[in-house]
């Protein structure tokens, strides 16, 4: 995991801790003032959120307990973890650039990359100026690797 995919998952874990879960233990016990609990949609409400605040706290502890950190800007040479690679596709020559991070911290939105994903596993390895072929579920895509930068 990158550092700054890190730092989020702790920025996450604090606001749940310190805002979240207390927040829902103030609406469940106003929603239990309300009487009949089995009726109560808004007790039923809390109570599925509070579930969902706990299981995301335990899973955002265990993701951070076993993450290893690696800083992308020691590396160089050919795409690794944390590079960000500039690519053209061969097709539409469009530009796209992305960076390979850790499952936690992907978002293809923003150009975050997981590890995992096909065109991450087919740039890793390889050079700029190297073309890689892609299966993807809209078919295959064709990619130059225009630049590889760990910064």
């Amino acid at each position: 995991m990158t550092r700054a995919g890190f730092t989020a998952l702790e920025a996450e874990l604090k606001t749940l801790k310190s805002e979240e879960r207390p927040a829902i233990i103030k609406a469940i016990a106003e929603a239990r003032e309300h009487g009949d609990l089995s009726e109560n949609a808004e007790y039923h409400s809390a109570r599925e959120k509070q579930s969902f605040i706990e299981g995301r706290i335990k899973e955002i502890e265990g993701v951070i307990s076993l993450a290893e950190v690696i800083d992308p800007s020691k590396l160089s040479g050919s795409v690794k973890f944390g590079a960000r690679v500039t690519v053209v596709d061969e097709d539409t020559d469009e530009e796209k650039t992305w960076q390979i991070v850790g499952e936690h911290e992907a978002n293809i939105e923003k150009g975050l990359l997981n590890v995992r994903s096909p065109i991450a596993r087919a740039l890793i390895g390889k050079d700029e100026g190297d073309t890689v072929e892609v299966r993807t579920p809209g078919g295959e895509k064709s990619y130059e690797i225009l630049r590889i930068d760990y910064t």
